[in-house]
């Protein structure tokens, strides 16, 4: 990562009921980022929020849970969820600056985060409370980083001995060692016919315990691309749904556009997508008195397809030790 830019305080808007008068009033509250289409944002300023949005959420969250909290806490607009990486738009910018923010945090002691990929608070950690807390350990990593790619750049500037063990890339190099696989599976399920996308996606329902699905593709139904129906015990449920390659994110119109068309003809709804869903794409399916419609995008999207081995494969490296002592004891 490069120089941290200045911060810049932008604004936002919170509702503010008092309790002794039924009055709504507006507050301002300053914002400690801004995500936009090509800048880099302040970054101790996405530790800060990260950090406030763990202690919110009790210490510990998925990334899944932490990326959703920081993105209510800044109240980031449908259009900044929306931006996607200029050389790989499959990966959200804010998703990739907030892992770059926990990296940072991590190699800073402030976070740590399990083989699960469950992140936590550490005792320094829930101690930060300042911008300038976590502009000091941005500062701080960048430094270490900086003399690591010196002695790098030093180190290979030396003729290599053959006998020498040559060092291996590192798998946490780039933010929290993303899993690389799902991007690739992405590029390539984004290069799919639009018909085969439809045709994966009901061999993953059928997979996953769905009868009689069926793919309507291009029928004009109303943004409807198939039917199935959900055997639990004794009850059925008919379940439309919606597989849509989509870059960047998916919002609220898309999905309140769904809902529309499948109103009174299906118990639940399904939404399949390679990309992203904002924040008010999923308070809009989980809306109150609404057809409830249910929300896979490409991360999940990914992880099923591996669970299921469609067109993904697992290999488990076997590992031998000798125990030299059992066989002083024969």
């Amino acid at each position: 990562m490069q120089h941290l830019p200045r911060p810049v305080l932008w604004l936002k808007t919170k509702e503010l009921v008092q309790p002794d008068h039924d009055i709504v009033k507006e507050r301002i509250v300053p914002r400690r980022f801004l995500i936009d289409k090509e800048s880099l944002p302040d970054l101790a300023g996405m530790m800060l929020v990260t950090v406030e949005a763990l202690k919110a959420i009790g210490g510990s969250a998925t990334i899944q849970e932490l990326d959703e909290k920081v993105i209510e806490l800044e109240g980031l607009t449908e259009a900044e969820q929306a931006y996607v990486m200029s050389n790989d738009d499959t990966r959200l910018r804010v998703s990739y600056y907030l892992a770059w923010a926990r990296t940072y945090l991590k190699r800073g002691g402030a976070l740590e985060n399990s083989a699960r990929g469950v992140w936590s608070l550490t005792d320094t950690g829930a101690a930060i409370s300042t911008y300038e807390e976590t502009r000091a350990i941005y500062e701080n990593v960048g430094r270490e980083e900086r003399e690591r790619a010196r002695l790098k750049r030093l180190a290979a500037k030396q003729k290599p001995d053959l006998h020498e063990k040559v060092e291996q890339p590192q798998d946490d190099e780039g933010p929290e060692g993303e899993e690389n696989w799902k991007s690739s599976l992405l590029a390539v399920l984004g290069k799919m016919d639009p018909s085969a996308f439809e045709r994966l996606s009901q061999r993953l329902l059928r997979e996953a315990g769905f009868i009689k699905v069926e793919v309507r593709g291009k029928s004009g139904d109303g943004g409807i691309d198939g039917v199935g129906v959900l055997r639990m015990n004794l009850v059925s449920f008919q379940v439309y749904f919606q597989c849509k390659k989509w870059k960047g994110s998916v919002g609220s119109k898309e999905i309140r556009d769904f809902r529309g068309a499948m109103q009174g003809r299906a118990d639940k709804g399904l939404f399949i997508t390679t990309g992203h869903f904002t924040s008010q794409a999923s308070d809009e399916a989980t809306r109150d008195g609404a057809t409830a419609i249910d929300l896979i995008d490409g991360d999940r999207l990914c992880d099923l397809l591996k669970e299921n081995r469609l067109g993904v494969a697992t290999e488990m490296i076997e590992r031998v030790t000798i125990d030299a002592q059992w066989f002083d004891g024969i």
